[in-house]
């Protein structure tokens, strides 16, 4: 993409409504643009980060089994009225009545109507288990929407439900449910830590919420720092084996990890005092187990192996992929902007022309340009008659993890510059080399 052709709206000052880090470099970096309280417009370089996490997100779950769907944003609320949860909800549901008189809502979340979906085509316990899921757009209504897009009203999610015969079936669900999202976040270049939660308006007794631990987070946490060393990284899993699944389980919920919510001081002080860590943390995602709550109210039962009819066992599991976008950058940005891991990144590197017009310099960049869209890599080339500090202030602003500088000084000595933007860190090679570098970086 030619940043002339391109629309990147970059703001020099910070907005004054901006009070945390992603907020301010979102609108500074025109990733986004208020429409209302708590509703943003999401413009082409936040939408390209918001879509990179979403193909993550339906990649993993597709890996461990899980089936994508997609379901209306509007529901009726007399499914909700099934449930109990119409009148208990609260005042976060923004309820609406239509032309004919009917209430209807813009979904916070998707128990009902999945459960609704399930009933009406599954009978049999021969169908399960089974996993659903969707990433749609939802609306809670914040008292006070603040935050950008880490605590807006409308807001992007993944959630998925498992349907299985029994509890012991649904707690393999929960944990494959757990190891994938471990999976998700480290592919994003997150450390996301499992924390015994509550339950909320959700229900249930079984539930952990994904933290990354950041000074914005609006949840106090309190963890054993060994957590912190847990990587899955590229080890093989068997989704559909249990002793897998729960040895992972078992491996990320051993060391105490809690939220203020479900914070237990004294088994807390069973953790070694040197590794007793209290901070803040901003949750990402959260999977429950709540058995038979809407199965038994709304009537999804199967025929079980012993010819019984029976409520299935679900749970439900979210991951907040309009707010992961914020959350990257609330843990990933420096003073110059934000800083992109590669796996969410909006384009691979920067090429920055020192000297807009230069002949040879045009040649090289343009060659740099084609390789790299050759090798499946999609680049961000400043083509701007720009001076060269303006267009590293934007390649630094929007954080590209990677930016090749193109002078005459170079080119007469037939090199190139690769940065890290993460490290900040130069090195001189040959345009070929420099290609190579990075597409062995986006590949292995």
């Amino acid at each position: 993409m030619r940043l002339s052709r391109y629309f990147l709206p970059v703001l020099k000052e910070t907005p004054s409504e901006a009070q945390i880090a992603s907020h301010r470099l979102m609108l500074r970096a025109g990733m986004i643009k208020q429409s209302s309280a708590g509703i943003y417009s999401w413009l082409p370089l936040g939408y390209k980060v918001l879509k990179n996490i979403e193909r993550i997100v339906h990649e993993e779950q597709q890996a461990a089994g899980h089936i994508p769907m997609l379901m209306p944003t509007l529901q009726s609320a007399d499914l909700w009225r099934e449930s109990g949860r119409y009148d208990a909800y609260g005042p976060e549901m923004l309820r609406i009545r239509d032309r004919h008189e009917r209430d209807m809502l813009y979904g916070p979340t998707n128990e009902e109507m999945i459960t609704d979906i399930f009933r009406s085509h599954v009978t049999s316990y021969r169908d399960l288990p089974m996993t659903l899921y969707h990433i749609q757009w939802k609306f809670r209504d914040e008292t006070r929407p603040r935050f950008g897009v880490m605590r807006g009203r409308e807001f992007y999610m993944k959630d998925g439900y498992n349907f299985d015969i029994d509890r012991e079936a649904a707690m393999h669900a929960y944990n494959r449910h757990l190891v994938s999202y471990l999976r998700t976040y480290e592919r994003m270049g997150l450390k996301a830590i499992p924390m015994r939660a509550d339950s909320g308006p959700i229900g249930g007794d079984d539930t952990h919420e994904f933290l990354i631990l950041a000074e914005t987070g609006e949840s106090e946490v309190f963890y054993d720092s060994a957590i912190t060393d847990l990587h899955l990284g590229a080890r093989p899993i068997d989704y559909d084996s249990v002793e897998q699944c729960q040895a992972v389980f078992d491996e990320w919920t051993a060391p105490y990890a809690r939220t203020d919510e479900t914070h237990d001081e004294a088994l807390f002080e069973e953790t070694p005092e040197e590794r007793r860590r209290v901070s803040r943390g901003i949750e990402v995602g959260q999977i429950f187990y709540f058995g038979t709550k809407y199965s038994e109210s709304m009537g999804a039962k199967v025929t079980g192996p012993d010819g019984q009819v029976v409520p299935v066992h679900m749970g439900s599991h979210g991951i907040g992929v309009s707010r992961l976008v914020g959350a990257i950058i609330e843990a990933s940005h420096d003073d110059k902007g934000i800083i992109w891991p590669e796996g969410v990144t909006p384009f691979a590197c920067g090429i920055v022309n020192l000297r807009q017009g230069d002949s040879e310099c045009d040649a090289v960049c343009a060659q740099i340009e084609a390789e790299l869209m050759t090798a499946g890599l999609d680049p961000l080339y400043d083509d701007r008659d720009e001076r060269a500090g303006a267009k590293f202030a934007t390649m630094d602003l929007i954080g590209l993890p990677w930016r090749i500088t193109v002078g005459p000084r170079g080119l007469k000595n037939g090199v190139v510059e690769l940065t890290s933007r993460r490290t900040g860190e130069s090195e001189e090679m040959s345009v070929e080399a420099a290609v190579d570098r990075l597409v062995q970086i986006y590949t292995s």
